[in-house]
C-alpha cells in the first residue's frame, strides 16, 4: 500500500506542476525553466524582442555625471524621472521636433521680404573704341578716365502672392504640430521602458530571495537526511537526493543573481545613470486590482489621447495640403522689387536713386514637373491616410489585449498566491512524514520542489499584472500621467 500511496502522490506533484505550466502565458514560461536549474528574466521577451527591438534608442541613453562611490536609492518616480531627461530616444525625438521647426522656418522665409543693404566703390577707365563707340568730334577722347562710382543702396524684395508657398507653408505648420505629438509619443514609449526595467528588477529582486529561502530549506533537508543516514535510520539514496536538491538550489540562485545584476545593468542604461554607479530600488510591485477602467472607457480615451494617433492624423493633414501646393505650381504668383540708395563720384556729390517693379509671373508650359509633383504627393497622401486607419486598429488591438492580459494576470495572481500555501503546507507535511521514517525523502524533494515552482509562478504573474497595467496606460495614451498612479494602487 505504501508504494501506491508514493505513485499517487508522484502524480498529483506533476499534474500540479504540468497545471501551472499550461496556464501560465508564454512570455512567462522563462520562470518555469527553474526546474531545470535555469532562470530567465520574467520579462524576457515582453518588449526587448517586441516593437522596440534590440538596438531601439529608448533602451540607451546619454548618461550624465560620474559615480558617487555610494550606493543611491532609486524609486519608481526617480526612474521615470531620469528616464524622461536622459533617456536616447526621447533625445532624438526631441531632434526630429527641432527638425521639422527649422523646416516650417524655411518654408516661411519663402513669403517673407528679403532685405539688402550693399555699399560699393568702384574705380574705372574705358576705351570708347573697343567698345564700339566712334564720334568724328575735333578733340573727343578715346580713352574716358579713370573715373569713380561710389553707391549705397539698399534692395528689398518680396512674393506678395505664392499659393504654392502658402499651401507648402501651411503643411509644414502641420507637420510641425505632428512633431511635437510625436515627441509626446516618445515620452509614453519612455515611460513603458524604464517601468518595464523597474518592475523587471524587482521580479528579479523576488525571485534570487525565494530561491535563498529554498536554499536554506534544501540545506536544512539535507543535513537532517545526513543526520539520518549517519544514525542508520535512513538509506544513503536519501543523503544523495538531498545533495542533489541542495546543489541545484545553488545553481539557480546563482542563475537568478546573475540575471538580476543584469537587468540592474539595462535600468541603468535606460535611466542614464553614470556607468558604475550603484542603486538600489525603493518601490515594491504589490498586487494592487485596477479600479475604475472599462474596456470603452479605455477605447476612447485611446482615440482621444494616443499621441501618435493624433500625430497621424496631423500627417494625412500635411499630406493634403502638400498635394494642393504641388498642384499650385501651376497658378500664376506676384513678385515686386525695390531698391534705393546714394550713388555719385562721391558721398559728398551723390543723389539719390531709386526703382520699383511688380511683376506677375504666368507658367505656361513646365514639362511634366508638376504633374510629376502632385502624382508623389497624392501617393504619399493616400499612403498617410492608411496608415491611420492601420494604427486606429492597432490601438483597439492594443486596448483589447492589455484587458485580456490584465484579466488572465488577476486570475493567475489569485490562482498562484493560493498554491503557494498549499505548496508549502505540503512540503511541511513531507517534512513530517520524513522526520517520522514513514516514507523516504522523494516526497519531500518534490515538494520543494512545488514551493519553488509555486513561487515563481507567483513572481511571473505579479509581473505580468503589473506590466498589463503599463501596457494598459500607454495603450490608453495616459501612461505618464498614470503609471505612477496605477502602480502606486491609489
Amino acid at each position: 500500500m505504501l508504494w501506491i500511496r508514493q505513485a499517487i502522490l508522484n502524480s498529483l506533484a506533476a499534474l500540479a506542476i504540468f497545471c501551472m505550466t499550461v496556464a501560465t502565458p508564454r512570455s512567462l514560461l522563462a520562470q518555469t525553466s527553474a526546474n531545470q536549474g535555469q532562470l530567465t528574466s520574467p520579462a524576457s521577451g515582453v518588449f526587448v524582442s517586441g516593437p522596440l527591438g534590440t538596438q531601439s534608442p529608448f533602451l540607451g541613453s546619454v548618461p550624465m555625471g560620474r559615480p558617487t562611490g555610494t550606493v543611491i536609492s532609486l524609486s519608481l518616480g526617480d526612474a521615470l524621472d531620469r528616464g524622461l531627461k536622459y533617456n536616447l530616444g526621447l533625445i532624438e525625438s526631441d531632434l526630429g521636433t527641432r527638425t521639422a521647426r527649422a523646416e516650417r522656418l524655411k518654408t516661411l522665409s519663402e513669403l517673407l521680404p528679403n532685405v539688402i543693404a550693399s555699399v560699393s566703390q568702384t574705380a574705372e577707365q574705358v576705351n570708347l573704341r573697343a567698345l564700339g563707340l566712334k564720334l568724328p568730334l575735333p578733340g573727343f577722347p578715346v580713352v574716358v578716365g579713370p573715373f569713380g562710382v561710389e553707391d549705397a543702396r539698399a534692395y528689398w524684395s518680396q512674393k506678395l502672392f505664392d499659393w504654392n508657398a502658402v499651401e507648402k507653408l501651411r503643411a509644414s505648420q502641420k507637420s510641425l504640430r505632428a512633431s511635437d505629438y510625436s515627441y509626446k509619443n516618445s515620452r509614453d514609449l519612455v515611460i513603458l521602458v524604464v517601468a518595464n526595467a523597474y518592475l523587471q528588477v524587482l521580479s528579479d529582486r523576488a525571485t534570487v530571495e525565494s530561491q535563498q529561502a529554498q536554499l536554506e530549506t534544501s540545506r536544512a533537508l539535507y543535513q537532517r537526511a545526513l543526520d539520518q543516514t549517519k544514525a542508520g535510520v535512513a538509506a544513503r539514496i536519501d543523503e544523495l537526493r538531498a545533495n542533489v536538491e541542495l546543489q541545484t538550489q545553488q545553481q539557480r540562485l546563482i542563475a537568478a543573481q546573475d540575471q538580476q545584476a543584469k537587468d540592474f545593468l539595462s535600468l541603468a542604461r535606460a535611466i542614464g545613470l553614470p556607468p558604475g554607479q550603484d542603486f538600489t530600488l525603493t518601490d515594491s510591485a504589490a498586487y494592487a486590482p485596477l479600479q475604475g477602467v472599462t474596456l470603452e472607457k479605455a477605447l476612447q480615451d485611446a482615440y482621444a489621447n494616443r499621441s501618435d494617433y493624433l500625430s497621424a492624423q496631423l500627417e494625412v493633414q500635411a499630406a493634403e495640403l502638400s498635394r494642393k501646393a504641388a498642384a499650385a505650381e501651376n497658378y500664376p504668383s506676384v513678385s515686386s522689387q525695390v531698391d534705393y540708395g546714394d550713388i555719385g563720384p562721391n558721398f559728398a556729390n551723390s543723389h539719390g536713386t531709386f526703382s520699383a517693379a511688380a511683376s506677375v509671373n504666368i507658367p505656361i508650359f513646365q514639362g511634366t514637373r508638376v504633374r510629376g509633383d502632385v502624382l508623389e504627393a497624392d501617393a504619399k497622401l493616400q499612403r498617410r491616410r492608411a496608415e491611420v486607419q492601420d494604427l486606429r486598429g492597432r490601438i483597439d488591438q492594443d486596448v483589447r489585449s492589455a484587458f485580456l492580459d490584465l484579466t488572465s494576470a488577476t486570475d493567475l495572481v489569485n490562482v498562484a498566491q493560493s498554491n503557494k500555501g498549499l505548496a508549502r503546507e505540503t512540503l511541511s507535511e513531507a517534512q513530517d512524514r520524513f522526520g517520522a521514517g514513514v516514507t523516504d525523502n522523494i516526497e519531500v524533494v518534490q515538494a520543494q520542489e512545488s514551493v519553488s515552482a509555486a513561487d515563481q509562478a507567483y513572481i511571473s504573474s505579479l509581473y505580468a499584472f503589473n506590466i498589463a497595467k503599463v501596457q494598459l496606460a500607454r495603450a490608453m495614451g495616459v501612461a505618464e500621467q498614470a503609471v505612477k498612479t496605477y502602480l502606486g494602487g491609489q
